[in-house]
């Protein structure tokens, strides 16, 4: 299993996917951050909430975002140039190559999810000096930020990569991942708020203080979408298993 795991982490720190994607979730934090740090109304980025949804909570919700495609790409790259075959064929106990995975995965999101919100967070600091804007965020805020949006990342990879390993064909996967965040989760937090704040986007930005009024408390957050992340890789488990890879 540590041998598995070894690989597994060396596959994603020497592949260009998993750094093309890093950089790229930095330069859209940067670019969302300093766009709403300038843009959003001054009165509205006078409280802390504000502050914390309306500029730097864009670290979590991009951070979380890339995790998620970074954990599917994982198990669909695998499945798309047929190197998938000959890891199962070293490990024929299927199940220890998606656990390997599953925690490659989650490390690789911990570390997407600290490194945007880490740069939202500086980021943000440097545009509201920059606008002339106090800020009113307290070392607990930036501690909620950064360790929640990790959380959220860690587990957003193990749901990609739960659902690449159900779906395996990775353009599906992608389109589908991004259509849930950006479309499919908007349209129920809007509508249906009771309904929204349950899905794993707004669990994701509830583990790291967003939306404090209208979503879950952060623990109780962390234990559903950590429930949604067991039951995304188990899923995918019993499709690695009792499927044919040709």
């Amino acid at each position: 299993m540590r041998a598995q795991l070894r690989a597994e982490v060396l596959k994603l720190r020497s592949t260009r996917t998993a750094v093309g994607l890093l950089g790229a979730m930095l330069a859209l934090v940067v670019t969302a951050v300093v766009l709403h740090g300038y843009g959003v109304p001054q009165e509205n980025l006078e409280a802390p909430s504000g502050q914390l949804t309306l500029l730097v909570g864009w670290g979590e919700v991009l951070g979380a975002l890339f995790a998620g495609l970074l954990g599917a790409m994982s198990f669909t790259e695998e499945v798309r140039h047929g190197t998938i075959r000959p890891a199962l064929l070293v490990s024929p106990r299927r199940g220890r190559v998606v656990a390997a995975k599953c925690s490659a995965s989650l490390l690789a999101g911990l570390v997407f999810g600290l490194a945007a919100t880490s740069a939202a967070a500086v980021t943000g600091r440097i545009a509201l000096a920059a606008r002339g804007q106090p800020v009113t965020l307290d070392g607990g805020d930036y501690v909620l930020l950064v360790a929640g949006g990790a959380a959220a990342a860690a587990l957003w990879a193990v749901i990609g990569l739960g659902v690449g390993a159900m779906v395996r064909s990775q353009v599906p996967t992608i389109v589908g991942l991004l259509a849930w965040v950006l479309f499919v989760e908007s349209l129920l937090v809007d509508n249906a708020p009771g309904l929204g704040r349950f899905a794993p986007g707004a669990l994701g930005q509830s583990i790291s203080g967003l939306h404090p009024d209208t979503l879950l408390a952060p623990a109780v957050s962390a234990i559903v979408l950590a429930l949604y992340a067991a039951g995304a890789v188990g899923a995918g488990t019993v499709a690695t298993v009792r499927r044919d890879f040709v």
